[in-house]
């Protein structure tokens, strides 16, 4: 440039404002403060822009330009569902590059996804689901999974999950069992922690969901009222969204679609500001869940009109709307029927999170596709599998003597189908799953003949083919029979679910004739292995007394067959623990290991049974056949040492800790899982019999030792109390160390002063 055309730019630009000479606005500026910035752009915004940027909007990659995905808008939040991995990132990169270069302000969106066991996005590796996860008690394996996880996403132009699920499994019989850790709060808020630290640490944020009490509906059906009170809510169904926020700061909550206590959540004030960010101390922008706005009309009655119910909802603190509810803002604020104020504080919340997450500076995918269902994210996906099936009945056939054996029945409507849970691969890509049978071909001899047959289906009360099964079974030297649930929900529409959202059942008797099938079986006489493959437990006594064996696979994710495969022959040790208890029937529920002791110790809680009816339930027991923390091994565990560091601690501020001396007596290496329990021995309310504190995951070779330390922070021991204040209260407590709830080793007494 010569300098006389330089200096005339110079004086032009100096008889320019001030606001027309700045480089950049303060907004688009990385070096100012998060504030700063959001600030900038809000005042920038007209009442539209912000209004958009409290939803969400539907894309596809349907052959459509961007802009006519957006309908020409900068929104909130893109949300897609029906892609593969590579046009996902074509999607997203179209619809940002639309969203920074043709819109008024160029502000980002953030991309979300179902991600609770790997992206949902057809050839994005495919995890165990939750459920799964949380039964391998091993927190750091669900940190690994979700950093993988989050490079996966990354690659595919997404920044947020909807996941992980916060809700407490109570009663089985609901569908969304199979998304959640478990029955017990603590193991939830552990898994919950680490699942999103393993995201968030690599720059994807996580939604922490359904807040709160979804996962208690009456009579187990999904989105019905949720009975309960204050301190049951504190209690109980708070503490796993107390510990996720305070430790783990999720940049995202969900709102729920249920009611609580008569009041839906979605549209409660008190609920979903005052608890939520209040009590709680939540900072990051909330989520309605799809359609939970609109259901405060449709549903719950509670608003007369969808404007009314948009206006409940947001001035409850629920920021951002998936469907179309919110699209009623701008024309309540210019009504006079809301102040702007209001919309403007969720935009700033919506706001704050895109810069925290840099989106401003970079809102494209990062890293190859490559990355995507690398063999080193299938091969952990195996390994997370393969710690979570649960073994908890064994006569001593399993691992499978396979010198003993010629032929084998594989049989049951779960042998030969790859059952993932929801929020799972579409149908067209089900295929790369390996089903059981499947996994024994690939693992078995092939001198080892395999014998299969369906014998019914999982739903229905067709048992025409039960009399083949059972003669495949009689000419064979074992039977391996799969029975359980299925589940297709969202990305996989199929028909006759029996588990999964929306999919809940009124009896826990195994659905079907599948109960026949393994009756049937059973008459040859030929050893019988009961492969449980579902995602949620059922009423089973009969297997106990009646099966050689009885492992357990939530849905294990796409190398499920192997992991089954690898236990039946040896290869693997499994290590699982449970982390729902199993019923002895329907109307044994609720049934968790966590109970008031007025709910089951009176008289001694014996029960009867069919030969001898006695007080408490007078023909069953009023316990679980299988509870929470057990699980079986291929080798020996002894619990030879125990050291309570301190018998008396202060109230506050203060740990308990134990330690614990364990010793594989067996002949193979194995994971054990040390399990500390508390009991308030006397308390001013009502307090559980057990309640999980501590636990420690394990790998102890044959003929070692571990010496293990578990801390609890004495605040751990806290009730809420007659005046709705949480305190720990000062008396005796016994701590229980263990192997399971109901497998204590040792018990000590501590007092608190």
């Amino acid at each position: 440039m010569n300098s006389r055309l330089a200096l005339s730019l110079l004086l032009l630009l100096g008889g320019l404002p001030l606001r027309a000479r700045e480089a950049r606005p303060v907004y688009k500026d990385p070096a100012a403060g998060i504030d700063a910035r959001v600030e900038d752009l809000l005042g920038r915004m007209t009442l539209e822009e912000k209004v958009c940027q409290l939803q969400n909007r539907f894309v596809e990659a349907d052959g459509r330009p961007a802009s006519e995905l957006l309908d020409r808008r900068s929104w909130g939040a893109v949300f897609t569902l029906h892609s593969d991995a590579a046009r996902c990132r074509e999607l997203m990169t179209s619809v940002q590059r639309y969203l920074r270069d043709s819109t008024r302000l160029g502000i980002p969106a953030l991309a979300c996804a179902e991600g609770i066991q790997g992206i949902l996005m057809d050839g994005a590796t495919l995890f165990p689901h939750a459920l799964a996860q949380g039964s391998t008690f091993h927190p750091e394996l669900i940190r690994e999974m979700t950093a993988a996880c989050a490079e996966e996403a990354r690659a595919l132009g997404l920044h947020q999950v909807l996941s992980p699920v916060l809700e407490i499994a109570r009663d089985p019989r609901w569908g969304r069992v199979e998304e959640t850790y478990g029955e017990d709060p603590y193991l939830i808020a552990e898994s919950a922690i680490s699942f999103i630290r393993g995201y968030q640490g690599a720059g994807i944020a996580c939604t922490a969901k359904h807040f709160i009490a979804h996962g208690s509906p009456t009579g187990g059906l999904n989105c019905a009222s949720v009975s309960g009170g204050e301190r049951e809510l504190r209690s109980l169904y708070l503490y796993p969204f107390a510990r996720v926020i305070a430790e783990a700061s999720p940049w995202c909550v969900m709102s729920c679609y249920s009611s609580y206590d008569g009041i839906p959540v979605t549209g409660s004030r008190r609920y979903m500001t005052d608890l939520l960010r209040g009590d709680l101390g939540f900072d990051g922008y909330t989520y309605s869940d799809w359609g939970a706005v609109e259901r405060l009309e449709n549903y719950h009655h509670a608003a007369a009109d969808l404007e009314e119910a948009a206006r409940m909802a947001l001035t409850a603190g629920v920021d951002l709307n998936v469907f179309n509810a919110y699209s009623t803002l701008a024309r309540q604020v210019e009504d006079g029927r809301l102040d702007e104020a209001v919309v403007d504080e969720a935009v700033r919340r919506v706001l704050r999170v895109k810069f925290a997450l840099g989106l401003f500076e970079d809102p494209f995918a990062a890293g190859a596709l490559s990355s995507v269902r690398s063999e080193a994210h299938k091969s952990l996906s195996k390994r997370i599998s393969d710690e979570s099936a649960i073994l908890l009945e064994n006569n001593g056939i399993l691992p499978l003597d396979l010198s003993r054996i010629r032929k084998i029945a594989v049989l049951g409507p779960n042998a030969d189908q790859t059952v993932f849970g929801d929020y799972a691969w579409p149908d067209a890509f089900a295929r790369e799953g390996v089903s059981l049978l499947e996994g024994l071909r690939e693992r078995l001899p092939a001198d080892i003949a395999l014998l299969h047959a369906e014998g019914c289906d999982w739903w229905s009360q067709d048992g025409s083919g039960i009399a083949r099964a059972a003669s495949l079974a009689a000419e064979s030297d074992l039977a391996v029979v799969a029975v359980g649930s299925r589940s297709t929900f969202l990305a996989r529409q199929s028909r006759y679910n029996t588990s999964g959202e929306g999919n809940d059942l009124s009896s826990l008797d195994l659905p079907g004739r599948q109960m026949d099938l393994l009756k049937a079986i059973e008459a040859t006489g030929t050893p019988l292995v009961v492969i449980l493959i579902s995602g949620k437990p059922f009423a089973m006594p009969w297997v106990r007394d009646h099966a050689d064996a009885f492992l357990v696979q939530w849905y294990g994710g796409e190398r499920q067959g192997l992991t089954l495969a690898d236990i039946l022959t040896g290869a693997v040790n499994p290590s699982g623990r449970l982390n729902v208890s199993f019923p002895r029937s329907t109307g044994a529920i609720p049934c968790f290991y966590n109970y008031l002791p007025t709910d089951r110790e009176y008289y001694g809680g014996h029960g009867g049974s069919p030969e001898e009816p006695r007080e408490r339930y007078v023909f069953e027991r009023p316990y679980a056949v299988w509870n929470f923390g057990a699980g079986l091994s291929y080798t020996h565990f002894d619990y030879t040492a125990h050291t309570l560091e301190r018998r008396s601690l202060a109230p506050e501020g203060e740990r308990i800790r134990e330690e614990v001396v364990v010793e594989n007596t067996g002949k193979r290496d194995g994971w054990e899982v040390v399990q500390l329990y508390v009991r308030d021995l006397v308390s001013s309310v009502a307090t559980p019999v057990q309640q999980l504190k501590a636990f420690k995951k394990v790998w102890i070779p044959a003929g070692g030792s571990a010496r293990v330390r578990l801390e609890v922070p004495v605040e751990e021991l806290a009730l809420i109390d007659a005046g709705m204040k949480r305190t720990v209260e000062p008396g005796a407590f016994e701590i229980q160390v263990g192997s399971a709830c109901d497998r204590i080793h040792f018990r000590d007494t501590l007092m608190i002063q």
